[in-house]
């Protein structure tokens, strides 16, 4: 069967569960844990923060909770963690992390990913225009934040140095996982279908549960909802893998639930652009082998474009909603 790296998804938002990464942890499944913090809000949310508090802005959800309660088992059992909760201060991130480690009597060697962050360099970008609509950027006094989404190439080398904990500022989600696989696996950054295969694989554990049965369109053949089972990809060097959950826990994961998340938020299905890899899903193959495992297989790529996409966000007036939407055919049951 060869080589198989397993790599958790335990966390998809700032304030996702808690339960998620001791879950992960104690099934024994897993050799990497990837939790994802940074929607685009987010940023424009830490920046504030770490305006009122400039020793701030990455999430202290993840210090305070998920490190601080987690890292004596990350240290035993010897699974290494990549994460983007760095948010807009990887390294302020990182001191908070080592001094709760000291403290609990606990060292780890921990890399820092920065160099995103563009807010110094906002002018730079006066004459540009906004990729989608067309429309011009925002006068540099009004940028909340303004970051580029590098791709898994630090990651793989923060591994290659010994890290065991990666800590990122912006990256795409996805990168999260691919970082691991080309660093366990040696796939170079010119075989794309493997890079791509590698991506879709942190595309499907990016928003933790959702994979899961958490936000599935026939929710009601999703059980036990308290307890949902964060998803776990069994990785191969040919680039396919297996999606499951840890055994006795709630959720479904079955071919319908793993496409849902593999089309979400990814535009064209042909080209799904990436900084190292643009992802063709369109022969991508999901198919159940077993109770809560669903093999996924046939993804290609093709060169990336040679530049980042920026998210920037910006001040601009005050507005209030509040809006819980329930939808559709047995809303009131649902």
């Amino acid at each position: 069967m060869g080589k198989v790296v397993r790599i958790g998804g335990a966390g998809g938002f700032l304030g996702d569960s808690q339960t998620a990464a001791p879950q992960l942890l104690a099934s024994g499944q897993v050799d990497y844990l990837m939790i994802d913090y940074l929607a685009e809000v987010t940023m424009s949310l830490l920046a504030r923060s770490q305006r009122k508090h400039p020793g701030g802005g990455y999430p202290r959800d993840f210090t305070e909770w998920v490190w601080k309660d987690n890292m004596r088992e990350l240290k035993a059992r010897g699974v290494k963690l990549v994460t983007n909760a760095g948010g807009l201060n990887p390294a302020a991130c990182r001191a908070r992390m080592e001094a709760l480690a000291a403290e609990a009597g606990l060292s780890f060697k921990i890399a820092v990913v920065d160099g995103d962050d563009l807010r110094t360099r906002v002018g730079d970008f006066a004459a540009g225009r906004e990729m989608f609509s067309g429309d011009a950027f925002p006068s540099a006094d009004k940028v909340l934040s303004a970051n580029a989404y590098f791709g898994a190439v630090p990651i793989a080398a923060a591994l290659a140095e010994g890290a065991e904990v990666v800590i990122t500022g912006r990256v795409v989600d996805s990168a999260l996982a691919l970082g691991p696989l080309v660093h366990e696996f040696g796939w170079s950054w010119d075989d794309y279908d493997r890079l791509a295969a590698g991506s879709l694989v942190g595309h499907v554990l990016e928003c933790g549960a959702q994979a899961t049965g958490g936000l599935f369109t026939d929710w009601e053949e999703v059980k036990d909802w308290a307890h949902i089972g964060y998803p776990i990809a069994e990785c191969h060097q040919d680039g396919s893998f297996v999606v499951t959950k840890p055994a006795g826990t709630g959720g479904l994961c079955t071919p319908a639930t793993v496409a849902e998340q593999i089309l979400y938020e990814i535009g064209d299905p042909q080209a799904y652009p990436l900084p190292d890899v643009t992802c063709d899903f369109t022969a991508v193959k999901v198919e159940a082998v077993g109770p809560d495992r669903v093999r996924v297989s046939g993804t290609r790529g093709r060169a990336p474009s040679g530049s980042y996409k920026v998210c920037l966000t910006h001040e601009d007036g005050w507005r209030v909603i509040a809006l819980m939407p329930v939808v559709g055919r047995d809303a009131a049951r649902k």
